[in-house]
């Protein structure tokens, strides 16, 4: 009888840097994070900065040899486990957001959520397909055409992502606001419009557009979601409730996680990102409410180990320096300028349309304009085509990097402003709950009728 090899480990070498580059990543990542956190910030602001500096901009600038030795690029697959495990890490950070996204919410202002998204959408999109037929020749990507790189601008700029937005939220504690939640929820439909123009404009760097090929994507979409609110909602939500009757906590993790993944695999078979799926995945999860108190160990892996992780990686093909050159810094500070305003005023308006208070209004642009993972992952994809280079590429990031800084400090100025509701406080116990324990903060201490309400609702 022939028996096949089996397949060789990893050699010890490569396990050992696999090994010292998650260490460094994982250490500075926190390190910084602390620190933004003493300035006021998020420890998100602090972890996106970790790849940037260790990656070409900084660390493989001054010291070359120090970081080809430590993260390699060569071969190809020593760097490829990093981001593996930040891929992971990416879904499961996006998952937890899933389960804290509150339904009813959506029910009651999904108009609101919609008319953010769609003006947050079209301003950016709109900006940023004219920028793109007016930006030097010398950034364009050698496999692109003039159209195709101004489309790809466009999809950039208009793009919001949902992790990133997750994390600051969750950081700054205002996930349970109504503002935190509409956010996510406009967020939710950005990603839904991004990944379909994203899908769109790849086709279109590979074997063109047509009719056929935008249908096929649109009933991608449609029926992914249709199976996952019908069939998906009824076999999740009993998975986790069988998982969920374990007193440990062990079964009701690892079927989240099996769920997340199923998920995101799910979406990226049918050519859209999987951290699409991982967040349908996570909203279907937070339907057992029984399992939702045993998931608080996942929850508390994620944010504190693999969510640093991933965003660490998110900067290290990143090179500041291709913008030394003048006409690149120009067009940087155009595209960051756009992007900005694009997101900033299209967001705004689409509150004040839907009759927000101007301070609400100012909160969502701040939530909204924050790029992070999602532009990275446009951007990758224009490099991997060939439709951006390295400084276009650089340029995109960038944008992904400041925005995300900004909101922070945007989201505390004007949400101090924002009065808090009586389903805010009913949210925030519903979160402690899924935490396993309750905040010793003025919120958290509702009386006898709140919790009667919130056992009602």
């Amino acid at each position: 009888m022939h028996l096949a090899a089996p397949v060789a480990p990893i050699a010890p070498q490569p396990l050992l840097l696999f090994l010292l580059g998650l260490l460094v990543l994982l250490t500075l990542a926190r390190l910084l994070g602390r620190l933004g956190e003493r300035f006021g910030l998020p420890s998100v602001v602090g972890e996106l900065v970790t790849g940037m500096l260790l990656g070409p901009t900084l660390l493989g600038h001054l010291a070359p040899g120090i970081s080809n030795w430590l993260l390699p690029t060569q071969p190809a697959e020593q760097i490829h486990l990093i981001d593996a495990v930040g891929q992971f890490a990416v879904l499961l950070l996006v998952g937890i957001t899933g389960t804290h996204l509150d339904t009813r919410i959506l029910r009651r202002q999904g108009r609101v959520a919609v008319t953010v998204s769609l003006f947050g959408l079209l301003l950016p999109l709109g900006l940023g397909i004219a920028l793109g037929f007016v930006l030097p020749g010398s950034l364009l990507g050698g496999n692109s055409s003039r159209w195709v790189f101004a489309l790809f601008i466009g999809v950039a700029m208009c793009v919001t992502a949902i992790p990133v937005i997750a994390k600051t939220l969750t950081d700054m504690r205002l996930l349970h606001r109504n503002i935190g939640q509409l956010t996510l929820a406009a967020g939710m439909v950005d990603d839904v419009v991004g990944w379909l123009l994203l899908s769109v404009v790849s086709a279109a760097a590979t074997v063109g557009v047509t009719a056929g090929i935008v249908s096929l994507s649109v009933g991608y979409l449609l029926g992914f979601v249709a199976l996952a609110g019908t069939v998906g909602r009824v076999v999740v939500r009993k998975l986790m409730d069988m998982a969920a009757r374990r007193p440990e906590p062990g079964p009701a993790v690892g079927m989240a996680v099996i769920i997340l993944l199923a998920f995101g695999a799910a979406t990226q078979s049918l050519h859209m990102e999987p951290v699409f799926g991982a967040f349908v995945g996570g909203i279907l999860i937070a339907q057992s409410r029984s399992a939702q108190p045993k998931l608080a160990p996942l929850r508390t892996v994620v944010l504190s180990v693999l969510a640093p992780l991933f965003l660490a990686t998110a900067g290290l093909r990143m090179d500041l320096t291709a913008l030394w050159h003048p006409t690149t810094a120009i067009a940087a500070i155009a595209l960051l300028a756009l992007a900005i305003v694009g997101k900033f005023v299209g967001a705004y308006i689409g509150a004040r349309i839907s009759k927000l208070s101007r301070w609400e209004g100012l909160a969502l642009g701040a939530g909204m304009n924050s790029r992070g993972v999602i532009e990275v992952i446009v951007a990758m994809t224009g490099l991997r085509l060939g439709v951006l280079n390295t400084a276009t590429y650089t340029m995109v990031v960038l944008v992904a990097i400041v925005t995300s800084v900004m909101a922070p400090p945007l989201l505390r100025l004007s949400m101090r402003r924002v009065a808090r509701t009586e389903d805010e406080r009913l949210r925030l116990l519903d979160h402690e709950d899924w935490l396993g324990h309750r905040l010793s903060t003025a919120d958290s201490a509702p009386s006898t009728p709140d919790i009667g309400r919130r056992e009602a609702a």
